[in-house]
């Protein structure tokens, strides 16, 4: 059997090729992603509230179409490349508003917020970018997601993979960074310890890719590195 993490080391040689061909491509007409065209990685959200999967992993989220960043390659990923790029203000209320479906921002282009419940345990940029009809190398993407506690937890962990390097923040608190060319590994990095409010905390997240695939996973681990899964996740 082919482990989460194997699966997702495995990129196919296609996508390298694709990406030469199709680098910074955009399609002419903004358009909102029919469910046929996300599936079968994504689904619209259902009513209510979503607890985490059986291990853990954040499926439901805010994703916006991705802002267009040029990058030739992912080895300029440096921690002072990706802070810069990741922290700067692209459109307002990118570091505090929680967007709604539907909602759009402008940043050459109007682009649309969407809300999103992932199928597999990661969340598929790249495909969601196709879906969209938008870039889907040399780009930003942006991730909000609101998580219900039922009580306060101290000493968890955010542990994230992502390809390529990405920056996330609980409750306006930067929580970890991953810089550098990188593959999607499970709990690839893992958080300085930090708190879980109780009620509600929201996680934001940004992820910037040159050419080939993207995507992240996402989860809280308690102290003994269990995955934490007593908790809900929403978009509202």
């Amino acid at each position: 059997m082919i482990s989460r993490q194997d699966e997702n080391r495995h990129i196919p040689l296609l996508a390298g090729i694709a990406a030469a061909a199709l680098f910074g491509s955009v399609a002419a007409d903004a358009q909102t992603a029919a469910p046929d065209r996300l599936a079968p990685y994504f689904q619209p959200v259902t009513a209510g509230a979503k607890a985490p999967d059986a291990d853990g992993f954040l499926q439901r989220w805010l994703l916006l179409e991705p802002i267009v960043k040029p990058n030739r390659s992912n080895s300029g990923f440096t921690g002072s490349y990706v802070r810069t790029a990741l922290t700067t203000q692209y459109f307002p209320g990118q570091m505090t508003a929680v967007p709604h479906d539907g909602d759009t921002v402008t940043v050459a282009t109007p682009l649309r917020w969407h809300a999103l419940d992932a199928v597999p345990f990661d969340v598929k940029l790249f495909n969601f970018a196709q879906a969209t009809g938008k870039a889907v190398y040399g780009v930003i993407f942006q991730a909000v997601t609101v998580i219900d506690s039922p009580r306060a937890r101290k000493n968890v962990r955010l542990a994230v993979g992502s390809n390529a390097a990405s920056m996330w923040w609980l409750n306006g608190k930067e929580a970890v960074m991953l810089s550098g060319d990188r593959r999607m590994v499970m709990d690839d990095v893992l958080s300085p310890r930090i708190t879980l409010n109780k009620g509600r905390n929201v996680l934001r997240g940004a992820v910037i890719n040159g050419p080939g695939l993207s995507d992240f996973c996402v989860r809280f681990i308690d102290e003994n590195g269990k995955p934490i899964r007593d908790i809900t996740v929403d978009v509202k």
